[in-house]
């Protein structure tokens, strides 16, 4: 007797619905088996277990072997981090050095204490001592120094891939690098805008410096509310441009360079750890940092760099003042005379610019001065008027 052919049918779909689950497991466990397989490897890498060594990448943990390692045809893509280290040289303080740091020299201010300054929320409470720093730090009053001129430098060769700055002071830019050049983690004084929920007018730099230079505290043309440069204060969020831009650079890198940052603030900080295991890192600074046990580098604290143990394979710390050490590599690189002229020739145009709007200033106000003189009336033909 012939079976019923819809139960044939029954059990050809039973049939291909148990072929396929079988499939469906043998995924899931082939996925689980690499899921697993990543864990131990991360794990291993960060611990430092088992006997493989990491790769050699560069010849020497030196400044002689990175340098060798930049002409190779291996790197081609470099990230700089930099901090306020670069600027020191220009007159701007840096953060937290004992006795000269900006945080040491806040007392004039009366905070509550030395991050205050720079935090939203006594900011909104309390602006003026912020717009009173600003005056003093603000762009336009220093001059790019030797570490700024080796960025552009490492542009125009071609091999700037990405600049991240924590530093607001806009010199990467004046130095030569353009937008797209640059991450400004902690935002930039280039724009401003108003902190009115409903407004947000914007401001460009221009109107914030006449502000600043005249106004204790800038405010909003359409709404009176306050107007604050675009930069982050502790409390806000970094800008969108930092987490887009990561994703991507940190994919292609060959080099990492970090130049006077302490790496004490997160999260610009992390972007140490998130380069691939084969990524040489350079960190010229005053001291050494980013140092951190390889357990606390896996739970995100601290950036897991190892200058000196017997596992160390690809960090290399040159220590001294940021100038130098760009000096030094550009020289091992046969770039010194370039960067050296490069800072002559820039400086020069910018103590020539200062000079030109100097005149311009001085000529501008003799004119008002005479014009003005020029309008009013003497006091003789006042009197002449009053006989009459």
């Amino acid at each position: 007797m012939e079976a019923d052919p819809d139960q044939k049918e029954k059990e050809r779909e039973k049939a291909a619905d148990s072929q396929s689950s079988g499939v469906e497991e043998e995924d899931s466990g082939a996925a689980g088996e690499s899921e697993m397989e990543y864990m131990r490897n991360l794990l291993a890498r960060t611990l430092g277990l088992g006997s493989d060594k990491p790769e050699k990448i560069l010849d020497a943990l030196t400044l002689e072997g990175v340098a060798k390692f930049m002409l190779s045809d291996k790197c081609k893509n470099v990230v700089c981090m930099v901090g306020a280290g670069i600027s020191t040289s220009a007159g701007i303080p840096d953060f937290r050095s004992p006795g000269s740091g900006l945080y040491a020299n806040l007392q004039k201010y009366d905070l509550p204490y030395p991050e205050a300054i720079f935090e939203i929320n006594y900011f909104k409470s309390n602006p003026e001592p912020f717009f009173t720093l600003a005056r003093e730090l603000y762009p336009g009053q220093f001059k790019p120094t030797v570490c700024h001129y080796f960025l552009r430098l490492l542009k125009e060769k071609g091999r700037l891939l990405r600049c991240y700055t924590q530093n607001i002071d806009t010199l990467e830019r004046v130095a030569g690098l353009q937008q797209d050049d640059l991450v400004e983690a902690h935002g930039t004084f280039f724009t401003s805008h108003c902190v009115g929920m409903f407004c947000r007018k914007e401001y460009p730099l221009s109107w914030m410096k006449d502000k600043i230079f005249t106004d204790l505290i800038p405010k909003c043309e359409k709404c009176s509310s306050v107007v604050k440069p675009d930069i982050v204060l502790f409390g806000e969020s970094l800008p969108a441009r930092f987490f887009s831009c990561l994703k991507s650079d940190f994919q292609q890198i060959d080099l990492l360079i970090i130049m006077g940052t302490s790496l004490q603030v997160q999260p610009f900080a992390s972007l140490v750890g998130k380069v691939p295991t084969n990524v040489p890192r350079l960190l010229i600074n005053k001291e050494k940092t980013g140092e951190s046990g390889s357990f606390m580098a896996l739970l995100g604290f601290g950036c897991g760099m190892d200058f000196d143990s017997e596992k160390a394979y690809r960090d290399v710390a040159w220590l001294g003042n940021c100038d130098d050490g760009c000096m030094a590599l550009a020289d091992l690189l046969g770039w010194k005379k370039e960067l050296e002229d490069l800072v002559k020739k820039e400086h020069a145009a910018i103590d020539a610019k200062s000079a030109e709007e100097a005149a311009r200033g001085v000529s501008g106000a003799q004119s008002a001065s005479q014009a003005k003189e020029e309008k009013a009336p003497s006091a003789g033909t006042k009197g002449e008027k009053k006989q009459d």
